[in-house]
């Protein structure tokens, strides 16, 4: 019976050891979230240690990180030099990918609309109400645009897609900058709000006359068409792999924090972004162990290797190039616990 009741405590904790290995939690942006759930399966998969995610906004993440109930958070628009020092402690910055923020629309069979920053300002501050307004018109001679009311969305919730896109705005036409301005959330005279992405690209997808801002890759997963919008050179480009990667060919800093909007390329989609995990330089915090630090570094460095970037390709979003990939890994290897580094560990 001795021998019995052994074996079943030995077994217990055996299974109790093999579930044991660290968890990670995050969370943060839904701009990348379609890349970070499959990296993040596959980082599972490969390493025995589980990562959860809740795309809950940007401003949400950088919130969570801060109260420390997260292994890390993720943004689309970087902390500033005043939020940083909210932080408590130092916060890296480390870039995942490259997306894009689209103008969706929903006009059934209207393919190929042409939009300007001063057109996309002039239907979100209720100047512009029709699909078929002269203004619309001159810009797409081509198309057949209805005479239907337009419907601006928007987000509802603290978001780094918002953040992202009215710097773009507020950059290249200033009546936004003055009426409108900058932010992760902003007051938008008329419309309908919706959280997150999805919420976005789900009311844009459902009601005719619509026009909002999204993550590329929320476009593609509904098939919402997307417009082609007027870069600084004056070109009409689509938002593609080779579009967006060419906003990003820049110098970037030591700390990767760069706007990278309204690129004077040529090619340049000119409303691509970075998009960061941000985590704490020092780790050994909030009694978090050794062993939870060089998992999350471990993710990190899965995230930014081939088999990782290769993962944002599948899933629409444009990877680092090779000087982002390199000042990432420094970054990543300036991640301590208790004044370690855990790079190499």
């Amino acid at each position: 019976m001795k021998n019995l009741l052994f074996i079943a405590i030995a077994a217990v904790v055996a299974l109790t050891s093999c579930n044991s290995s660290p968890k990670l939690s995050g969370a943060g942006a839904t701009f990348p979230a379609p890349y970070y759930n499959l990296v993040f399966k596959k980082f599972t998969e490969v390493s025995g240690n589980n990562v959860t995610y809740g795309a809950v906004g940007s401003g949400g993440g950088i919130r969570s990180l801060k109260d420390k109930t997260v292994d890390f958070g993720a943004t689309d628009v970087f902390l500033s030099d005043a939020e940083l020092k909210e932080m408590g402690s130092d916060v890296v910055h480390i870039p995942t990918a490259l997306g894009a923020v689209v103008v969706s629309y929903n006009l059934p069979d209207v393919k190929g609309l042409k939009l300007n920053a001063s057109l996309i300002s002039d239907m979100y501050r209720g100047v512009i109400t029709n699909w078929n307004d002269e203004k619309i018109k001159a810009l797409n001679p081509d198309l057949n645009l209805p005479d239907q009311a337009i419907t601006p969305v928007y987000r509802s919730d603290g978001s780094g897609t918002t953040s992202v896109f009215s710097e773009y705005m507020s950059k290249v036409d200033s009546v936004w900058n003055k009426e409108l301005g900058t932010g992760k959330s902003l007051k938008f005279p008329k419309g309908v709000a919706a959280k997150g992405n999805p919420g976005v690209a789900g009311v844009v997808k459902e009601t005719v006359g619509s026009i909002g801002y999204i993550g590329s890759e929320y476009a593609l997963a509904l098939s919402i068409p997307t417009a082609l919008l007027q870069n600084s050179s004056g070109n009409f480009v689509e938002a593609n792999d080779k579009s967006i990667s060419a906003s990003a060919e820049t110098d970037i800093p030591d700390d990767t924090r760069l706007i990278i909007t309204n690129s004077n390329n040529p090619q340049a989609y000119p409303i691509s972004t970075f998009t960061w995990i941000i985590v704490y330089k020092e780790q050994d915090y909030n009694k978090r162990t050794e062993e939870q630090a060089k998992s999350l570094v471990s993710l990190l460095k899965f995230i930014i290797s081939k088999d990782g970037q290769d993962l944002a390709v599948k899933t629409h979003y444009a990877p680092l190039s090779a000087k982002a990939v390199e000042k990432t890994q420094a970054i990543i290897n300036s991640i301590t616990f208790n004044g370690q580094a855990l790079a190499n560990n």
